[in-house]
């Protein structure tokens, strides 16, 4: 399955994506993340696209990190 997630985050620094899937598999995006612009979604921080293929179905862990500020996003692959 591959999809094209929009980021936006607030903090310093470049943006570093992960995934961890069901069977503890770590990917990195297949593109990206680079600057994303044109969005109507106003909210602060930075916009960044990046694309991933997740090569099995289940949970997926994406882990998002700046140089001060990290968090996680949890997606279900089908």
């Amino acid at each position: 399955m591959q999809v094209k997630i929009i980021w936006r985050l607030t903090g310093n620094g470049d943006l570093h994506l992960s995934a961890t899937g069901p069977t503890g598999q770590t990917i990195r995006p297949d593109c990206g993340p680079q600057a994303h612009g044109g969005s109507n979604w106003e909210r602060p921080g930075n916009e960044w696209g990046a694309g991933f293929t997740f090569p099995v179905a289940g949970c997926w862990d994406i882990h998002a990190a700046r140089d001060d500020i990290a968090g996680d996003v949890y997606l279900m692959a089908s």
